[in-house]
């Protein structure tokens, strides 16, 4: 049997490890969230179970890229509302009519700040022609806060490191699905990870954009004399 002193003891150390525990969930949030979680099952609806959106010329769910970038952004540290932004960044400008996503509705269920988020990274207008819409969106980028930033990053590093790899496998044949030549193509996104390089030099994911801009470069330059 054990002794009043060993029973306090033990007791003492169980409410250390308890407040041990408390302490260490105050500081790191749960990899899996209920934002996160709702998050995840609302942009599946929008881009898998209400259109069976695909990646370009492939047959891949298009959810993979939303998750890919929510992956990105958790990785580099970035807070809870900016990782459900980033799974959702794509549900304003491409859900379908019927199954419309507003910022109203993302405001309702996820909070004005993943709202204004996703709005901020959002082509205005989809109807303008490649060239108009790519340069609004370019130019947009100056007004953004450092989130925006933050999800704009992860998003052209989960679009080009796919493609890069399409290129490895597929040659300019990756390009042949894009509404736009294989040189505008690599012109835009060196543009884009050069105006958001441009806007904040403490960027966690600048190392990554570099790296991927390096790969552009050698792509845009392969079999010139």
């Amino acid at each position: 049997m054990k002794t009043v002193e060993e029973s306090m003891g033990l007791n003492q150390a169980s409410g250390n490890q308890i407040e041990a525990r408390k302490e260490h969930e105050e500081m790191a949030p749960l990899a899996l969230s209920p934002t996160i979680s709702r998050a995840i099952r609302f942009a599946t609806k929008t881009h898998e179970i209400y259109q069976k959106q695909r990646r370009k010329g492939k047959d891949i769910p298009y959810i993979t890229h939303p998750l890919v970038v929510g992956l990105i952004l958790a990785r580099a540290g970035a807070s809870e509302d900016v990782v459900a932004a980033g799974i959702l960044h794509d549900t304003i400008e491409d859900s379908i009519p019927e199954k419309k996503v507003s910022s109203a509705m993302l405001s309702e269920r996820f909070g004005e700040a993943v709202s204004q988020l996703v709005e901020s990274v959002s082509e205005s207008d989809k109807t303008l022609p490649w060239e108009e819409r790519k340069r609004e969106a370019l130019e947009h980028i100056k007004s953004f806060s450092h989130e925006a930033l933050l999800v704009k990053s992860a998003d052209t590093l989960g679009n080009v490191s796919e493609l890069i790899d399409d290129f490895e496998r597929d040659g300019d044949t990756a390009f042949a699905n894009f509404n736009a030549p294989k040189e505008k193509i690599i012109e835009n996104y060196l543009n884009i990870a050069s105006a958001i390089l441009a806007q904040w030099e403490e960027n966690p994911l600048r190392p990554d954009l570099q790296n991927i801009a390096t790969s552009l470069e050698q792509i845009k330059n392969a079999g010139v004399e």
